[in-house]
């Protein structure tokens, strides 16, 4: 994981309880084929956030929308 996107992740747990999972795509095929240039991928309950590119404002949004419910 980019070292960049796992401190976004890691400074909004002081809000939001979650737990950080780093899988290594390198490791299976198919995310390597389905992910490939775009990592790192950022994903909330099974479904992507971001990918590549990631910023905390986006994170945060969908963090606080899902803990909404």
């Amino acid at each position: 994981m980019c070292d960049n996107a796992k401190k976004l992740i890691l400074d909004l747990q002081a809000e939001h309880e979650f737990e950080l999972e780093e899988v290594d795509i390198s490791a299976s095929d198919d995310l390597t084929e389905r992910y490939g240039l775009m990592i790192p991928v950022v994903e909330l309950d099974g479904e992507e956030v971001q990918f590549g590119r990631i910023d905390q404002f986006t994170l945060y949004e969908a963090l606080t929308a899902k803990n909404r419910f």
